[in-house]
Parts: C-alpha cells; structure tokens; sequence
C-alpha cells in the first residue's frame, strides 16, 4: 500500500488518434476488460509456479495489489495498445515484487503480457463450414523469422480436395509458411500427413541440377514408376536429349515442369506450390490448372502472382491479414475463388490489376549515347545472324533480323525451349553468332545494358549473408561492374591470359574513333608510354584480345555514365534501393537470405540499374513481384527514357509496356507490330552526386583551417611530354591539386626528378619529395 501511495503509476491516454486506431482500441477494450484482466494475472501466477491463495479476499493485501497491477495493465492494453515487454516489466514488476521476488515477478508480468495478449488480438474470423470430417489439419500456432513475428496464435483449417491460394504482400512470409508446413515445424502439425513442396527456382542448388532428368524422377528404379515418369515426360513433350542429359542443361521453364512431375509422381497428402507458373507457356498452365483440378484426395496449397491462374484453380483463400486491435498478422480463410474474396475484401482488388497506389519504383534516366540523338536512331542491329550451341547439329536460331532503339519496347514470345533466352543472351553479349564474319552483328560500343537473367537470383546467390547495400557496393566499388566481368562472355580466359604475358600487353589506356574505326591506345610492358600505339578493334581480336575489349568498353562506358564519381557508400546505395521499394529494414540492416523472392527481384533489378543503362534486359521479370510491385514496374517502364527488351509469357504484364513482339518458333524470329516514337531522354546531363561529410569536413564546416592548396596550382591539359592527359588523368589531377599532393600531379604529369616543368614550376624539381 505504501508502494502504491509513493509511486502513483501515470495513466495514459490517447491523444489525437486516427478514426481507424480509435476504433481498434475500442474494438480491445471490448475484450480486455478488468476482470478479465485479473483473471489472467491470477492464472499467470500459477502458470509461473507462484504460490497465491485460493481465493483472493478483497480485504487482503495481495488483493489490493492484483487489483492495481490490473489497471496498470487494462490501460496498457485498452489505452495505449502497449505490448513491449519492457513496459509491462516497468509498469507491473515493482508491485508484484511486494508479493514474490524479483525473478518471479519478472516472469509472472512477461507471462501476463503474453496472456492478455492471446485475449486482445481476438479469435480469427472463418467462414463456417459443416464439413469437419474432411480436416486434415486444424492447428493454432506462431510463426517467426529471425526475429521478425509473422504470424501470432493464428489457426490454420486444411480440408481434404481442397485447393487453397495464400495470399499475402512481399515479404508477408508466405514461403517461410510453405517451407515450415513442408519440413512439420508447426506447433501441432500432424506429423502423419506427406507433403511434397514445389520450389520457385529461388534458390539456385548445384546439387539438384547435376542429376539426371530422367533418374531424377524414379526411371532407374521399380517399372511401374518408370513407366508412369516416361508416360509424363510424354505429355510435356520431354525430347530425348532432354531426359539424358542433366537439369542444369534444361531452361527455366523446363525445369519447373521437372518439378511439377515429379509432384505428380510423389503423390502426397498436401501439394504446396511455389510460384508454379514461373517461366511456364501457356499450354503448360493450362496441363498444370487441369492436373490441380482432377485432384480429389490431393489438399493443395498455392502461392502465385498469377491472377487468371489462382482464379481458376482455387477454392478457397487463405489471406494474411492484421484487422484493428490485432499486434500482428493472422490467417482469414476465405470460401470460393480469388473474385469472391475480393468482393469481400475491397482492397485487395489489386490482385486484378497492375495499378498501384502505394508502391512506386523510380528508374535512373540512361544519359548520353555518343552519336545517337534522336530515340528512332538505331544502336543495335542484327542482319542474318545465325546461332547454334556447341556440340550441336542443328541451329538454335537462323536468318535473325531485328534492329533496336531508345523508343523500343520489345516482347520476346513464344514456347518453352524455342530460343528467347538464346537471343536475349546473345544480344548482352553472353554469346555471339555462330556465323559471324558472314552477318551484321552492330551493337553500340558505349551502349550499357541492365540484364536481369532468367535465374535473376544467380546474381546473388554468392553474396547470401550479406545485405543488399553491402552486395552493391561489392559490386561497384571499382566503379565497373565486377559481376559482369566473371560473366563468360566477358571474363577472360586462360588462353587470353597466356596471349597476354607474351605479346608484353600492360593494358588498354584510351580509345578514341578515327575514320569512323574505333581504335584504342596500347601500353606495352617495359615500353614508355610515350611509344603508345593505336590498334584497331578487330586487329585486337584477331591478336587474342577479345574479352580485353569488352571490358575496356565496359569500364569506358561506366566513366561515362559517372559511376567513377558516385560515391558507393551506404547512404548513396540505400538511397537507391528505396526507387525500388526495398526499405532500409531490408537494404541496410537484413541479408539477402532473409529476402523473399519479391525483395529480391527488387534487389537485382536495383543493382542492374545502378550505372544508368541505355537499355534494361529481362528474362521473365514478372516471377515472384506480387501484383502491386508489377503494377510499379509496369509503371517505370512506361516511364523509363531507355529502350526495354523483355521474355514474359504475362500477356497482362508485357501488353501494359510492350508495342511490338518478337514471336521466336522454328529458328525464326517474327516481328509483330511496331515501337512508336518517344520523348528523347538519353540527352547529356551534368552528373552530381550527394556527398557525405568526412570528419574533415564536419571539422572545416565547424571553422577549422580549410585546405586551400589547391589554389596555389594551376590546372593542367598536357603532361610533361607534350601528350594530352586522358579524362581519369585529369580527374586524378584535379584531386592531387585539391589536397595539395605535389608527389602525386608530378607523377600524372610524368615529370622527371631533377627536372622543371615549363608553365608548372610551382610543382618544383622534385628535389623535396
């Protein structure tokens, strides 16, 4: 009593609340009220082992107590919608400590918290349903990752024949919900129930794809499996090839049919289906959708961005949703199609269409392309140009005649297997014709592509524990982009290597374009540069030098698009990550483990953009981005000054960008309708960039000594050997002169110990250093 007379515990109320939070917490008080309140702090007692007595007398101290701790919390939960342990602790242990000890009080308030909790969230709302004898499962649990709360005493009801569409936002945890009921990790689980779980293709596994097609699905053992695995790859017109050979070898879409048959054959209690429509063409979905539909023992459970798919095939929806007076999300169950559930839940209409009100992605305007100015003036053509893989007889492609500009918006169509990716690889330069010398194959030196592969995760599968801010950074520091020099088509071989060392090559220094031939400035080892000589393009490639090329015009286009000024800092990075819609919980401070699919795809399509590109590449961009993330892409792109080349069996998603198709069947490629011109955006602009303060600056801005030795040094255009300094030179020089380096513009400049140099003579003879 004397506690509770010298520490009057505030009560706090809510000012200025939006009508929305006004009406949770009233939708709380409804349920917590103070007796119920002081039921659950007596059964929180005898949860935690604490000795109380059988009935509280309301002339007893302790009843006094139980029924001040009782109000301290009913105002927590009703007024203020605290839950934070730390608050409890802070408004319940002192007086509960005047009862029990200090550690037992602890544990009875964290335990309280916790039960009041349960009452405030409320139960879920389901549907009634008179069929119980055909549960599966009916289970109450929680669901964590990390250390991130998903799901809070929520229920889950699976019914036997029954296909259910979880529906969520990115990042809600839907995967994370798939993976735990696939491996049993849910509290209460029937662990007699079979599940077989049908991955994305997320996750790139080397193990999986060196195992052969056909062994993989069970051909090697009992007869009847493998008669039953022949008569499937039938249907989904597996060649030969094919089932000899590796999954590694198969593309996307191939692969995901692997995975579909080999859930056909397993057949377990619960089928779970992760973004099953990936890289699939129509016909597939159509086999797939009336696969699910025969099913009448088979529970499947699905995650899809794929609208008109989940429309057909669902019967129920399962939806993650947080309604008022609830602290975190629960699972609703829906009866009836995608369309019904949205009539009930208003909002959700943007599962029917790529609008978005929210969520917008803001893309980097591409800059100057050195001779082109207009958005119809080709930087890329394609005349006759035929393809064929390594190893074999017949040509992927044959008689390819595209052209490309910065108006272009080109979808690339056609069936599973029928030489998109072929194409799209060789036009980013992975690849190169098989009949070249004998085609035009024009593609601009200075053009910079974004490319966001088929596997976009393979981008970033070696950078899995770091965070996104730190990949990028990786990535870029050397202002070029390091992951595309490890790329095939750009790195260099051993042979190159070999060429190299004995021709003396130290590296290219500068290019420059003479008599419409593109020749660059060689610096040979033990050679002064002075001696420096010009080669042709193809002269270089014809003395070993290809990849050498490439990545020279790689790193000169990266200048050009300033990445040699951008500051690959954090702040810098984050900055850039949120025109992508990945927030700084996830840019800075998450790993790229802990990405779902969506936030991942957000990632690679950041880093792809980061230098600016001309063009942006994408080998199916609509796997995993849930329908409000494509809405913001399809947003940007119609937005974005640079061409867009895109692989999408999305109809829906490709018809909202794309003007004209390239339609790929049989080796051909077959152009249906045409890019209209657009506003020129690719024009030269200045380049700045945000710098953050050193601690010498924060020192100089505070009044410390400013450096100003710049301004005793002039400028410099030529070094001490009469030649024209080249860009990097002069930026490097400038910094020398800004900090006063006289070693260092002596060295840019060339300028011999012992000697001085005319117009520089402030730099001295060297005699000082």
């Amino acid at each position: 009593n004397n506690l509770m007379k010298k520490e009057k515990h505030p009560v706090h109320r809510p000012k200025h609340l939006h009508k929305s939070e006004m009406s949770g917490l009233l939708a709380v008080a409804d349920r917590v009220t103070p007796e119920l309140v002081f039921t659950k702090l007596l059964e929180s007692c005898g949860a935690c082992g604490v000795s109380i007595p059988s009935v509280v007398k309301e002339d007893d101290e302790e009843y006094e107590v139980f029924v001040y701790v009782s109000s301290l919390a009913t105002n927590l939960a009703t007024a203020r919608n605290d839950f934070s342990e730390s608050s409890w602790l802070s408004a319940c242990k002192p007086y509960l400590a005047s009862l029990m000890d200090e550690v037992e009080a602890e544990r009875v308030a964290a335990e309280f918290m916790r039960r009041v909790a349960a009452v405030a969230d409320g139960p879920e709302e389901e549907e009634e349903d008179d069929s119980a004898h055909l549960n599966l499962c009916n289970i109450e649990f929680n669901l964590a990752y990390g250390g991130k709360i998903l799901l809070h005493q929520t229920k889950l009801v699976l019914k036997r024949g029954h296909r259910y569409g979880l529906v969520g936002r990115n990042g809600a945890g839907k995967t994370t919900l798939m993976n735990a009921i696939n491996n049993g990790k849910l509290e209460g689980w029937p662990i007699e129930l079979t599940t077989h779980y049908v991955d994305s293709g997320s996750n790139v596994d080397n193990d999986w794809e060196q195992q052969n097609v056909f062994e993989h699905l069970g051909g090697g053992e009992e007869e009847g499996k493998a008669d039953k695995a022949t008569q499937l790859l039938d249907t989904l017109k597996f060649t030969d090839v094919m089932r000899k050979g590796t999954i590694g070898e198969l593309s996307g879409g191939w692969q995901m049919k692997l995975r579909l048959l080999k859930a056909v054959l397993e057949g377990a209690d619960i089928l779970l289906l992760d973004e099953p429509t990936n890289h699939l063409d129509a016909t597939t979905v159509k086999w797939l959708a009336d696969y699910l539909q025969s099913l009448t023992d088979t529970t499947v459970i699905t995650v899809s961005h794929d609208t008109p798919f989940m429309e057909n095939i669902c019967t129920d929806i399962i939806h993650y949703e947080k309604r008022e007076g609830w602290t975190h999300n629960k699972l609703v169950n829906y009866r009836g199609k995608m369309s019904k559930f949205v009539e009930k839940q208003p909002q959700a209409k943007h599962y029917f269409e790529l609008a978005t009100a929210d969520l917008k992605f803001k893309f980097p305007e591409p800059g100057r392309l050195e001779g082109i100015r207009t958005s119809t003036q080709k930087f890329l053509e394609l005349t006759d140009v035929d393809f064929t893989y390594p190893g074999s007889e017949a040509p992927t492609l044959t008689g390819v005649n595209i052209k490309m500009t910065l108006s272009s918006r080109v979808a690339v169509v056609g069936a599973n297997g029928a030489g998109k990716s072929t194409l799209i690889k060789m036009i980013v330069g992975e690849t190169k014709p098989s009949n070249e010398g004998q085609c035009n194959f024009f593609i601009h030196h200075n053009l910079r592509i974004a490319y966001v592969a088929q596997h976009s995760f393979h981008h970033v599968e070696a950078h899995y524990e770091s965070s996104p801010c730190d990949y990028i950074a990786w990535r870029f520091k050397d202002a070029y982009d390091k992951e595309k020099f490890e790329n095939v088509g750009y790195k260099i071989t051993e042979e190159e290597k070999r060429r190299t060392e004995e021709w003396g090559l130290e590296g290219i220094w500068s290019r420059r374009m003479k008599g419409g031939v593109l020749e660059y400035e060689i610096k040979k080892k033990n050679v002064h540069e002075k001696h420096n000589k010009y080669y042709s393009k193809d002269e270089l490639i014809a003395l070993g030098f290809e990849k050498t090329v490439k990545q020279a015009d790689e790193k000169i286009a990266a200048v050009d698009a300033g990445l040699d000024l951008r500051p690959v800092t954090t702040t810098e990075i984050q900055k850039h990550l949120d025109d992508f819609g990945l927030a700084q919980e996830f840019g800075k401070y998450g790993r790229i483990k802990g990405l779902s699919g969506g936030q991942k795809v957000k990632l690679v399509l950041a880093a792809a953009m980061w230098n600016c590109p001309h063009m942006i590449v994408m080998d199916e961009p609509t796997n995993y981005l849930d329908r409000e993330a494509l809405g913001a892409l399809s947003a940007a792109l119609n937005e974005y000054g640079g061409a867009v080349l895109m692989i999408s069996h999305n109809k829906e998603f490709y018809s909202s960008v794309c003007t004209e198709e390239w339609f790929v069947d049989g080796g051909k490629v077959n152009k249906i309708g045409e890019s209209g011109e657009r506003e020129m955006k690719a024009v030269a602009k200045k380049k700045t960039f945000s710098k953050e303060e050193t601690v010498v600056d924060k020192l100089e801005n505070a009044g410390g000594n400013a450096n100003s030795n710049g301004d005793k040094y002039k400028d410099a255009a030529q070094n001490f050997w009469g030649k024209s300094l080249a860009k990097k030179e002069m930026r490097n020089f400038a910094k020398a002169k800004a900090k006063g380096d006289v070693k260092a513009m002596r060295t840019i400049l060339q300028v011999p110990n012992g000697k001085i140099m005319p117009g520089m003579e402030e730099l001295g003879d060297g005699s000082e250093q």
